[in-house]
């Protein structure tokens, strides 16, 4: 299969008609759309040392779900002089690898690949509860066994293998109503009181975060919880939150590349905690 192939039938697995390329962030990166693919490696994102296992593993075709160039857009005008990018760009040519973007499409689709992958990590599928009219498509809500804060911060990090997880609550308070917001979602998506709304419409004590900004959700759960309600967010960051959808990509593809070897590189959080 080409990587062209490889993409097309991806795309016609989400249910989605292919965006047109204005309207998406899904281009292919660097290399050819007319490359014969060897070996695939799903990722996070396609850090310099997500490359380099790729080309120990052999594969010449990288899906990636965050940029590759540092910015939402991808776009490399302002990099043309910076030689990060240029190392970078010269490391992937060298080895003649393909990368292509699957975010838009990957979260757009009927099924929510992202989310899928947290449901198959945390086994919380049979937990999902229904959102709030007007908030369906707005993250995931679960309606889990009886918890503390505490005891999820210790399964996420057991789970997720972490070593550290950000929270605002009390840690013995206890957790039944959980919304999760993997990656950006949790910044709203282009609207700040978004991720506040869904708590309190859905009645929710706990929010799961990737990405936060330190005077919204933060901030009304620390107030919450300063008046005595039973409210709290857990952050996991963006990469941990978003990281499972693409692990669990291999799988969803194989009846599209048939005997392709597909191996997932986790591209690991950017920060070491001292």
């Amino acid at each position: 299969m080409t990587v062209q192939q490889v993409i097309d039938e991806m795309i016609k697995k989400t249910g989605l008609e292919p965006l047109p390329n204005e309207k998406t962030c899904d281009h292919l990166m660097t290399g050819e759309f007319d490359t014969e693919v060897t070996k695939i490696v799903t990722t996070f994102m396609a850090t310099v040392d997500v490359i380099r296992e790729a080309i120990q593993i052999g594969a010449n075709f990288i899906i990636t779900h965050e940029p590759t160039w540092f910015t939402g857009a991808d776009g490399t005008e302002w990099l043309e002089n910076d030689p990060v990018y240029l190392e970078k760009k010269k490391l992937i040519e060298e080895h003649h690898i393909a990368i292509w973007r699957f975010h838009d499409h990957m979260h757009m689709g009927e099924e929510d690949g992202i989310y899928r992958g947290f449901n198959i990590e945390t086994r919380w599928e049979q937990f999902k509860s229904a959102g709030e009219p007007g908030m369906e498509h707005f993250g995931e809500c679960y309606q889990i066994p009886k918890t503390t804060l505490g005891e999820l911060c210790e399964f996420f990090k057991e789970t997720l293998q972490m070593d550290v997880i950000q929270i605002v609550g009390n840690a013995d308070m206890p957790i039944e109503r959980v919304g999760v917001l993997v990656g950006g979602g949790s910044l709203g998506l282009g609207i700040e009181e978004r991720p506040m709304k869904l708590m309190h419409q859905s009645k929710l004590d706990l929010l799961v975060c990737g990405d936060i900004t330190e005077w919204t959700i933060s901030a009304y759960v620390r107030d919450a919880a300063a008046l005595g309600f039973n409210k709290a967010m857990l952050v996991l960051g963006h990469e941990k939150s978003e990281e499972m959808g693409m692990k669990y990509l291999g799988d969803w593809m194989k009846d599209i590349t048939g005997s392709i070897e597909i191996h997932f590189v986790d591209s690991k959080e950017p920060f070491t905690y001292l």
